[in-house]
């Protein structure tokens, strides 16, 4: 009988507020901002300071999660997520659905940005490409190239008819949309272009970099007019007709530059939704803001600086030269307009200053009655902050920050009836409920690297990395009483099973065992509890671990020298000398039935040991790096793993078989913790994340693991296995080429199989009907049995059922897969489907891609001739239909 096992799967993860990575930004209503928090997207309302709802991808417990690089809200309630695949997903906030996922890019999503009605998207990655999406359609126009590094930011001008892309190449380039072209390149810059916006009115664009200043550029509109083209090129221009060819084009003029106040790289530019404010966010701690001056203010402005500049050349000349100069100056301004400068117009308001590194900042797009406009900050120290700019200053006015620790989760512990949580970070503990994820308790601390759950869940005991204990009344949240243990950093601490007290082990080479007791409070009626040494042990070298075993018989020390020690527990003497690893044991745990201690080491290994004569068993590599945590599940030989790999193993123990490899985490998995009855695991990482993960009643197989774990691998080098690795790779794109917008996954390829099978079941069937016919003709009637894999459907119809199902996204990359000869089949299916309304769509998409595709061959098949023939006039025909019936029903619906 072949073993089964039961599955753990990601049921819950939190203590993540926002995400370093990826950016934030308001919906469209400016009531709620939206937040990446890893691969989540949480939507935060504002006024509330609670998060309302998550956006989520559904993903299998075997696919890793990917996390949200960026981020960017539609006028309407749609958002668009980017992920670190080069995913983009669009959502619905209202309804919290995922609306459609869009597929083409091959690196991270960097910038993401719609037009201003929203049917557009704009979206620019690590691939250096820019791809433009159609949102309504829910498929990709096309692939825009030239940018030889990764894609910044972007913004759309002209109403959407230009787009500007900014790179790490150190260059800008504006693309017709409509002809689908670079129209301009701008260079000059020192250090990669970090970010761009225009205000709203498209005046100005301005783009920041790793240069001291702010570069401002004016933007031209009305181009393909003649006249006022040549009224702006003429007096720059003059008689020389290349350069005011040139300039013809140009949509970016040149306009000036500002000093910035910060030394620190831009990070992020953008204007406020009325364009009244620019803010200029560096890599750091700094936001700048800047008045933007209307035309009327500017120009007075200018005028005062003219004037300004008169008076201090007329101090410095005489009498008499001064009566001259004014007269010239007076014919000058007479004949020549008032010049309005960069320093005109942008004005220094005020500076924020946060508390730690800022990451994101966005605009609400509603203006608030009491201030010019709303700000919100996103730190790196997984923390929301919002202001309220003053013509004067600003003001905090709200802060996120109780639902996630200020920096990594260093332990993590359960109580004994599995209802508390317990987590340390550098500077508080956390109370959680493992079933909801929600903080119950904040307590300021030390730096926490281990703790546990005193019994009755009334006080936990925190080891600090300055060597105290702080004991913790969860009840009132507050930190009950701080001692003095040890002379280096508590690296672990372990219950003694009958609940009387606890171990700790420190760098100091102290194993030190401590009892509870319960004393009066000073000057209180009520009692608190306190720990008093009891026992002390001088070891050789650091304690790194210590574990006690669940019937209190030994008490097993693991030491820097990569032993691990087994002593008596009553009488502190030497029992076993566990060695064989390579490099110190960060991590053990003691089997319930007191049988086996299994290690972990910094040196990626797992050794299971028998704890009667302390042979190894077996030495297993569990992890690409350090192993981090381990522990066995109650009353079985199943353990768990956590390593620097971010990865959580399940293994048994008695077979010394990896039956699960549980991926979610982002960074490096520090501690771990099962229940009692082994029905979770709770995780915590570098990423700030606590994860859960639960016990289902779906049973697996190890040889069935085993073959998804394969074919996993061959999934992830399914790119590769179409391309000859032996012609060279074209290593910079063409100038200024276009290309399709998708790419080929795992989803294309098998799309392209489904409409292949369709085909081929649809030939055999239609193959049959006319024998049936031949027969029927014959006079030998017999009643026609039809293929019961065609669910009852015509061959026409089985095959429109299988191209239906394909994502609109997918399409052109699962037709361009079709060989030639199953895409005439498919041809001369089209124009029987023409006949369905709803359909001509779909049909004018696949004619028109596969024309495209496969043109030469087609125009010299004689076969292909009367198909092409006849949808050439059916579809003309058919399309025109329908654009008469829709303008028909729309017109009765405005009356209506």
């Amino acid at each position: 009988m072949v073993k089964s096992y039961l599955r753990y799967e990601p049921a819950a993860f939190f203590g993540v507020i926002v995400s370093v990575e990826s950016n934030i930004t308001y919906d469209s209503s400016g009531k709620h901002l939206l937040a990446p928090a890893l691969e989540k997207l949480g939507i935060w309302h504002v006024r509330q300071g609670v998060c309302t709802k998550t956006l989520s991808p559904s993903l299998s417990s075997r696919a890793p999660s990917l996390a949200v690089t960026c981020v960017a809200s539609a006028p309407s309630s749609l958002v668009a997520s980017g992920y670190a695949d080069g995913s983009i997903r669009i959502w619905d906030c209202d309804k919290g659905s995922c609306e459609t996922t869009l597929n083409g890019h091959k690196g991270a999503v960097t910038a993401l940005r719609y037009n201003k009605v929203g049917s557009l998207l704009a979206s620019g990655s690590k691939d250096n490409d820019v791809i433009l999406w159609d949102v309504v359609g829910e498929t990709g126009l096309f692939r825009l190239r030239g940018h030889r590094d990764q894609i910044t930011d972007l913004v759309f001008l002209d109403s959407g008819k230009k787009l500007v892309s900014s790179s790490k190449d150190k260059f800008l380039r504006v693309w017709d949309l409509e002809t689908q072209h670079c129209m301009q390149i701008i260079s000059g810059y020192h250090s990669e272009i970090w970010s761009i916006d225009v205000d709203p009115d498209e005046r100005y664009l301005v783009t920041g970099s790793a240069d001291l200043e702010l570069r401002f550029y004016n933007v031209k509109h009305e181009l393909m007019n003649g006249e006022s083209m040549a009224n702006e090129t003429g007096p720059e221009t003059g008689n020389d007709g290349e350069s005011a060819t040139q300039n013809k084009w140009e949509v970016l003029k040149p306009f000036g530059e500002i000093q910035r106040q910060s030394k620190d790289r831009v990070a992020t530019v953008r204007f406020s939704k009325s364009g009244n404010l620019l803010a200029c966010q560096v890599a750091g701690k700094t936001v700048e803001i800047f008045r933007v001056l209307d035309e009327v203010e500017s120009k007075r402005k200018a005028k005062r600086r003219l004037n300004r500049k008169k008076e201090k050349k007329s101090a410095k000349m005489g009498v008499e030269a001064t009566d001259n100069v004014e007269a010239n100056h007076g014919t000058e301004e007479a004949g020549n307009v008032l010049v309005v400068t960069v320093p005109d117009v942008f004005k220094l308001l005020q500076t924020i200053r946060a508390s730690k590194k800022i990451c994101s900042i966005s605009f609400c797009p509603v203006t608030p009655k009491s201030s010019l406009a709303s700000l919100a900050l996103s730190l790196n120290n997984n923390l929301l902050e919002f202001y309220s700019i003053e013509s004067g200053s600003s003001t905090k006015t709200l802060a996120i920050e109780l639902q996630g620790h200020r920096s990594d989760v260093r332990s993590v512990t359960l109580s004994s009836d599995n209802t508390l949580l317990m987590s340390t970070s550098h500077n508080a503990v956390k109370i959680w409920n493992p079933s909801t994820g929600s903080c119950l308790r904040t307590i300021d601390s030390g730096y926490g690297l281990c703790g546990l759950i005193v019994p009755h869940n009334k006080y936990a005991m925190v080891g600090t990395r300055d060597g105290k204990i702080e004991i913790i009344d969860i009840g009132s949240g507050t930190l009950s009483e701080v001692v003095e243990a040890h002379g280096g950093s508590i690296r672990s601490i372990a219950t003694i099973p009958n609940g009387s007290g606890f171990v700790t082990g420190s760098a100091d080479h102290d194993v030190k065992f401590w009892g509870y007791q319960i004393k009066q409070r000073p000057g209180q009626d009520s009692k608190c509890l306190t720990i008093s040494n009891v026992r002390t042990m001088k070891m050789n070298d650091d304690v790194l671990v210590v574990a006690v075993s669940p019937d209190a018989k030994y008490v097993a020390v693991a030491l820097l020298d990569c032993t691990v020690k087994i002593l008596f527990m009553d009488s502190l003497k030497f029992f076993l000398s566990l060695y064989g690893h390579k490099l110190p044991v960060l991590c053990m745990d003691i089997s319930s039935d007191g049988d086996l201690i299994v290690t972990g080491s910094a040196d990626k290994n797992l050794r299971i040991w028998g704890l009667d004569f302390g042979d190894c068993h077996k030495s297993i590599f569990a992890h690409a790096d350090s192993v981090m945590a381990v522990q066995f599940v109650r009353n079985t030989h199943y353990m768990f793993s956590v390593g620097k790999d971010r990865l959580v193993k399940y293994w048994d123990a008695d077979k010394f078989e990896l039956l699960l490899t549980l991926e979610g985490h982002h960074a490096d998995v520090w501690c771990l913790a099962v229940s009692n009855r082994g029905d979770f695991v709770v995780t915590g990482s570098h990423d700030r994340s606590i994860r859960r993960w639960d016990r289902t009643e779906e049973p697996f197989f190890i040889e069935e693991e085993k073959e998804k774990r394969l074919e996993e691998i061959f999934e992830a080098d399914i790119d590769n296995t179409f391309e000859d690795k032996h012609i060279p790779k074209e290593e910079l794109p063409e100038e200024g080429a276009v290309a399709l917008a998708g790419k080929r996954t795992l989803e294309t390829l098998t799309a392209t199989d489904s409409i292949i099978d369709a085909l081929d079941v649809a030939e055999v069937e239609l193959k049959r009907i006319a024998e049936h016919e031949d027969e029927k003709a014959r006079g030998k009637v017999a009643e026609f049995q039809p293929n019961m894999i065609m669910l009852g459907l015509s061959p026409s119809d089985y095959v429109l059922r299988a191209l239906s199902n394909i994502s609109t996204n997918d399409l052109e990359q699962t037709l361009l897969a079709l060989p030639f000869s199953d895409a005439l089949k498919l041809l001369s299916y089209t124009k029987d489907w023409t006949s369905n309304p709803d359909k001509v769509e779909l049909v004018c998409r696949i004619v028109t891609v596969l024309l495209q595709i496969h043109h030469s061959q087609l125009i010299s098949t004689p076969s292909a001739r009367p198909v092409l023939a006849a949808l050439k006039e059916i579809i003309y025909a058919r399309v025109l239909r329908n654009a008469k019936i829709l303008l028909v029903s729309t017109l009765q619906q405005w009356i209506i």
